[in-house]
This record gives structure tokens, C-alpha cells and sequence, in this order.
């Protein structure tokens, strides 16, 4: 049985939800301030995944996040937040979130891409590679580490699996129901078709020299994307 932290202070919600993560078989414990949650994760209680409530009476969710990526954990996280908009979405992203709802939510949904969440940071541990090597990108699987040119980079979880994906079909096209299926499973239909252009501008920003004018990450017109394998210079 996975074990879930929820961050939420919204009682009327804790009801609601909390009855139907029980009744989807997940175990979980409540948090009702950043200074709980963060408490709750000292422990060491081993979490498979943290829901976060973004507005907290003492923080937001997005500190909770920070601090368990700054001790190099990553346990899948998903964000409850009251707003879709990009930037709030992007906030998310930056500071380590895989995935992302925006309330009123079905309970059925929220479930459905918890279990995707889970089942792909199963998947993830269990791959027997140790490294991709694509031109000047190098992507160390067991540190999770990524380089290109020689240079470190540093990314979310999802923007990680997301560079995974596109680099292993280096060269050719990866649609965007293909790149949905990948990091949420079947899922996918769930997702907001706008959260894979924002991983996708992200990921520029932090690979490309100039994100306006990509090299590596390219828009294939009404298809979806494909990395272009650059050579090291010599």
C-alpha cells in the first residue's frame, strides 16, 4: 500500500479526499501547515508521494517542495492549487513538482494520475541503464545527473523523464500524446496539452544558448518534437 503526505488545510476537502485515497488503497497522513509538513517529513516516515497544497497559513506548498529536492530526494509530487495559470504552473515546475491539479478537481482523476505518478517512478527504478550518451549530452541514470557540453544542468523530475524520453529517440519525432503517455501513463488525457509546451519552453531555457532559436529540442510543426543530436566539438 503507498503512503501519501497530503498538505491541505481546507477540512471541507480533507473529507472529501481523504475518503476516496482510502478507498483507492493508498494510506496517507495529514498535514495542515507548511511547519506540519515539514515535521511529518523529518521523520522519515518514507512517503511514495506528497500532494501539496500550494496556499498554506504559514507558507506554500512550493517551500515544502524545495526542501525535500534540496536533500536530493524525489519522490513524486503532486501540487493542489486553486489557479491554472502558467505562471503558477511554471512556479510548480521550477521548484521540483512532477505534476500539477487545479481545484474543483474530480477525485477520480486526482487518484488516476497519483497512481501514473507512482507507477512511473517505479518504472524509473527499475531501468537497468546507467547512462544515455547523445553527442554533447550525457545523462548519468543512476545519479540522475545530466550535462551538456561538460556543463551541469539542473532539472525537475519531470523535465528529467522528459529529456530521457526525447534523447533515447534522438533524431526522430515524439508526438505530443506520445510525450503525454510517458509521463503520465494513460493518464495523459487528463493533462492540460498546455503543461507539455511549458516543460518543453523549460527545458530550452535551461539547454538551449538561445531558447528562441533552438539547436537540440526542435518543434516538428503539427506533430510534436525531436531532439537533434549535436556533436562534441573536438
Amino acid at each position: 500500500m503507498s503512503k501519501l503526505l497530503l498538505l491541505e488545510d481546507d477540512m471541507g476537502l480533507v473529507d472529501g479526499l481523504g475518503y476516496a485515497l482510502r478507498k483507492s488503497g493508498f494510506e496517507w497522513e495529514l498535514a495542515r501547515t507548511v511547519k506540519e509538513a515539514l515535521c511529518c517529513l523529518r521523520k522519515g516516515d518514507g512517503y511514495d508521494l506528497l500532494l501539496l497544497d500550494v496556499t498554506l497559513p504559514d507558507g506554500t506548498g512550493y517551500e515544502v517542495c524545495e526542501a525535500v529536492r534540496k536533500r536530493g530526494d524525489s519522490t513524486p509530487i503532486i501540487f493542489l492549487t486553486a489557479s491554472d495559470e502558467e505562471v503558477s504552473v511554471i512556479r510548480g515546475l521550477d521548484c521540483g513538482g512532477d505534476d500539477y491539479i487545479t481545484k474543483p478537481f474530480r477525485l477520480g482523476e486526482l487518484c488516476s494520475r497519483i497512481r501514473a505518478l507512482l507507477r512511473r517512478a517505479g518504472i524509473s527504478a527499475r531501468k537497468g541503464e546507467n547512462m544515455i550518451l547523445c553527442g554533447d549530452l550525457r545523462i548519468d541514470l543512476s545519479a540522475s545527473r545530466v550535462s551538456l557540453n561538460g556543463k551541469a544542468i539542473e532539472l525537475t523530475a519531470a523535465e528529467y523523464r522528459l529529456l530521457c524520453l526525447l534523447s533515447r529517440n534522438a533524431g526522430r519525432v515524439v508526438t505530443r500524446e506520445a510525450i503525454l503517455r510517458e509521463l503520465w501513463d494513460d493518464e495523459g488525457s487528463y493533462v492540460d496539452d498546455n503543461t507539455v509546451s511549458v516543460y518543453v519552453r523549460r527545458l530550452r531555457e535551461k539547454l538551449e544558448a538561445d531558447p528562441s532559436h533552438p539547436e537540440h529540442l526542435l518543434t516538428v510543426r503539427g506533430f510534436g518534437y525531436r531532439w537533434k543530436e549535436k556533436e562534441v566539438s573536438l
